[in-house]
């Protein structure tokens, strides 16, 4: 019995270190060459920031407030200081999270980081360090001048 109880143990001691520690990139595009690029891009700080992973999914994330023209990007960088970057290609335009509402002229991006990745961060003492909006960077790449919507 106390044999089997040992290896249960030992199982999810190294589940949870796997999950935690894994490195993760699921970019849906490379965002190498815009962070080696020394072109203009366009960034912007987070409005909002929520960090609650104990809540489960979808937890973990940041609000930016971005202008009109950018709807046409093809995709966004994000960059949590301590988190590392995610690329991902834009969806949906709101107008409304969490009672951020858009100014004119703007729409309303929110985006979620792992909650494994949150959890980690947090155990090596980054909970404030994740829960500070300044450290929360969307950036964009350069627009073409055909892709302004003006």
């Amino acid at each position: 019995m106390r044999r089997r109880l040992r290896y249960l143990l030992i199982l999810l001691l190294s589940l949870s270190i796997i999950t935690l520690w894994w490195p993760v990139n699921d970019s849906d595009c490379n965002f190498d060459g815009l962070l080696a690029s020394k072109t203009t891009k366009f960034q912007v700080q987070a409005t909002k920031v929520i960090v609650q992973p104990w809540r489960g999914r979808h937890h973990v994330y940041g609000i930016f407030m971005i202008p009109d023209e950018y709807k046409q990007a093809p995709f966004f960088l994000v960059t949590v200081q301590g988190a590392g970057s995610y690329c991902s290609k834009q969806f949906g335009h709101k107008k409304n999270f969490d009672n951020i509402f858009a100014e004119p002229g703007t729409y309303l991006v929110r985006k979620f980081i792992r909650t494994r990745t949150v959890l980690r961060l947090m155990l090596q003492g980054f909970y404030f360090h994740l829960n500070d909006k300044q450290n929360w960077t969307l950036t964009f790449p350069q627009l073409k001048v055909g892709q302004h919507n003006s």
